[in-house]
């Protein structure tokens, strides 16, 4: 009886433990987003997978912003315009394009109304995700190193 529940403990354990691991190979979860210039965390960014195994992201809380606590999409067209950019999906349509990158996708800028083509990848064991905004070509545009949410 006693290696029955020493045994289902180990498997429980196992099972704990597998999400974590699951994490370190994929960009879903949450991340701290970093500025460029001032190396600020300025948001917490949730990355999940839809039902279509495509990847989006939601902007769960904003840290810092030049435009008060609760800052909302002022530059942003349609159905965007003014609102919160709290709980807004400013990341949609990552593919799996390979080990550790993902491709396809759209990321918005919030504060400039903009939306550019996305490419991620994993770095630093899961620990860090290199997030590559573009117009045109990829190797013309931006990235920001963003920092996993322990």
């Amino acid at each position: 009886m006693k290696s029955m529940i020493r045994a289902a403990l180990g498997l429980a354990l196992v099972a704990s433990a597998l999400p974590a691991f699951a994490a370190s190979d994929s960009p879903v979860g949450k991340w701290k987003t970093i500025d460029d210039t001032t190396k600020e965390v300025k948001s917490i960014v949730e990355i999940t997978e839809g039902a279509n195994g495509q990847l989006e992201g939601k902007v769960l809380q904003v840290l810092k912003s030049d435009h008060g606590p609760h800052p909302v999409c002022a530059q942003c067209d349609g159905e965007r315009k003014n609102k919160p950019i709290e709980g807004m999906t400013i990341i949609w349509g990552l593919k799996k394009d390979g080990d550790n990158e993902w491709s396809g996708g759209q990321i918005l800028d919030p504060a400039k109304g903009k939306i550019y083509k996305l490419t991620v990848k994993l770095e630093n064991g899961g620990k860090t995700l290199d997030v590559h905004g573009y117009i045109g070509f990829s190797l013309i545009g931006r990235s920001q190193d963003w920092v996993r949410v322990e």
